[in-house]
């Protein structure tokens, strides 16, 4: 297989670089996040939509789905993040996956494979906290509700064939993953029930959440019915065939791109008819929303997110590694400087902007529009530049989180 067909085949992140110029010149802003000149060249950026899917094992990791909600496809299933890395730095509860990102780099063979996962508390108060932590610059040790891991494979590897899938039922991934938790299929399980020692959890938490739904009656039961057997001896199991006890992660969807979504032609009034802006509010909330912020330029910038944004209302993500276009800032207001995003932990290099969570993300998952309720305005992702070869098969990247009112958001004690 020549270059070219393994870069067109193995890019399966599904959201289309638009060529069409009305898109490629909107998100170079005079205004942009660093504030740089901005006689920069126009190019076409990746926008992301959300769509559930036709077939679920479409999903599986040996597809290299680009997906959020539900559970992660974990790239290198083997040696996935733990301890510290996989638990909120403020509550300590395990994170809850939000989404991945599939983004090889065909120019180099360590990156044939490559994907970016984000992971974040559900907690509102934790994302609050995170947001007062994110303006320390250089700190010893930083502490965040929102995670973001790069895990990235050459075409030659352990877990996957170096042909390209198939999709007729005979793509299978080489080998077993991690054990993993059997309350939220996500982390590694790594500790064991101590009464059936079949079950297995990644936290004390899990295992007390799994213990009050049904295990405290289910662990008897599995005594009885295999008192001699033990977990498995390897300590793995497949990641397709753990059972998860949870039932409140986010909605899984897959990440595609759909042009009839924002098709320019389309009226000016089916588009507001159909617009998600800002999960689609239509409550006294969201109307008094502008009249919140503090300033002029905070509500020119909001009147101008919500222009672009009209144009392709339903996008949930937009990519941007490779593009001169910049963020879209719904407010002026904690937008980040040169000098807030950190150089990589690892290389010491540059990291540049990978791609943009959008609120609108929050609307797909169903979460509700309540005082407490888990809110953001942007959370934008920024990955080493060099995507650098770290020994780790799971490296930290950097996630600057925005809300609606940085001035105004109390700081939990």
């Amino acid at each position: 297989m020549d270059t070219d067909a393994i870069g067109d085949s193995v890019n399966k992140f599904k959201a289309i670089r638009m060529d069409n110029d009305e898109f490629a010149d909107e998100d170079v802003d005079s205004d942009d996040d660093f504030d740089d000149s901005d006689d920069e060249e126009l190019e076409p950026i990746t926008f992301g939509f959300l769509e559930k899917p036709k077939n679920s094992f479409t999903l599986s990791r040996q597809f290299f789905p680009s997906k959020a909600g539900g559970l992660p496809a974990w790239l290198d299933p083997l040696n996935i993040p733990s301890g510290k890395s996989s638990v909120c730095d403020f509550c300590g509860d395990p994170l809850q996956f939000v989404l991945q990102v599939y983004a090889p780099v065909v120019e180099k063979e360590s990156t044939f494979h490559r994907m970016l996962f984000v992971f974040m508390c559900p907690s509102m108060t934790c994302l609050l906290r995170d947001q007062h932590e994110q303006w320390k610059r250089n700190p010893e040790k930083l502490s965040r509700s929102v995670k973001v891991f790069r895990c990235q494979l050459p075409r030659i590897n352990p877990f996957y064939s170096s042909e390209c899938p198939k999709y007729d039922g005979s793509d299978k991934p080489i080998g077993s993953g991690a054990a993993l938790c059997d309350w939220c299929g996500t982390w590694k399980g790594d500790k064991l029930c101590s009464s059936c020692k079949q079950v297995r959890y990644c936290s004390e938490k899990h295992q007390t959440l799994s213990w009050r739904a049904g295990h405290k009656i289910a662990c008897q039961q599995i005594k009885v019915s295999s008192p001699l057997s033990g977990p498995n001896k390897n300590g793995t199991t497949s990641l397709e065939s753990c059972k998860v006890g949870n039932k409140s992660t986010w909605p899984e969807f897959e990440i595609i791109e759909d042009q009839s979504e924002y098709n320019v032609d389309k009226s000016e009034d089916n588009t507001l008819a159909n617009s998600l802006i800002l999960r689609n509010r239509s409550d006294d909330t969201m109307n008094s929303l502008m009249d919140s912020f503090q300033g002029d330029d905070d509500k020119k910038s909001w009147a101008h997110f919500q222009e672009r944004i009209a144009k392709a209302p339903e996008q949930v993500l937009r990519y941007y590694r490779n593009s001169n276009s910049k963020p879209i800032w719904p407010i002026l207001s904690g937008r980040p400087s040169k000098d807030d995003i950190p150089k990589c932990i690892y290389c010491g290099g540059s990291m540049c902007c990978e791609f943009q969570i959008l609120p609108q993300l929050l609307y797909y998952f169903g979460v509700e529009n309540e005082v407490n309720s888990l809110d953001w305005a942007s959370i934008v992702v920024y990955a080493c530049e060099a995507s650098c070869e770290a020994s780790l098969p799971y490296k930290h990247e950097y996630a600057w989180v925005q809300l609606y009112s940085p001035s105004a958001c109390p700081i939990p004690q």
